[in-house]
């Protein structure tokens, strides 16, 4: 899977190549599929807890009108409230207006739509987590005009 980065929140992308160019995300669980709604990763813990910034614990929002989780794909900070961004994120598989002024939008998916289209029709339990585990094996960003492989 490959994302477009929004050039308008550098921090929220800074920290997201780096924290993938570090490895941070590699071998991670998915952690939460919400069907019709998003999938969420990055927290190491693999709880929904944890996960740190490459800034220290949390940092500020980077919110623009001009971004809108106006559909699947969409790449957005998990957060638990106003400017309180870790390595958390999640990837949109619908329309989620409601979400719009609250997380930071940096991405979206390039390629690889079906795939993520698939894993939000996993079977999931308690706390909306896969009943069977489903990993991030390697995060890495793809620069434009790279190939995906």
């Amino acid at each position: 899977m490959a994302t477009d980065v929004a050039l308008d929140t550098t921090m929220t992308c800074t920290n997201f190549a780096t924290l993938a160019q570090r490895n941070y995300y590699n071998n991670t669980v998915i952690h939460r599929i919400i069907p019709n709604f998003m999938i969420q990763a990055g927290d190491p813990t693999g709880t929904g807890r944890g996960g740190t910034s490459i800034y220290g614990d949390r940092f500020a929002d980077e919110i623009h009108p001009g971004l809108k989780h106006a559909g699947a794909g969409i790449l957005s900070m998990a957060n638990s409230g106003p400017d309180t961004n870790g390595s958390q994120f999640f990837i949109t598989l619908a329309p989620t207006p409601w979400l719009d002024g609250k997380h930071t939008i940096f991405g979206r998916v390039k390629a690889g739509l079906r795939i993520v289209q698939r894993m939000g029709l996993v079977k999931t339990g308690e706390g909306d987590r896969p009943v069977e585990e489903v990993r991030i094996l390697k995060a890495r960003v793809v620069e434009e005009g790279e190939e995906e492989g």
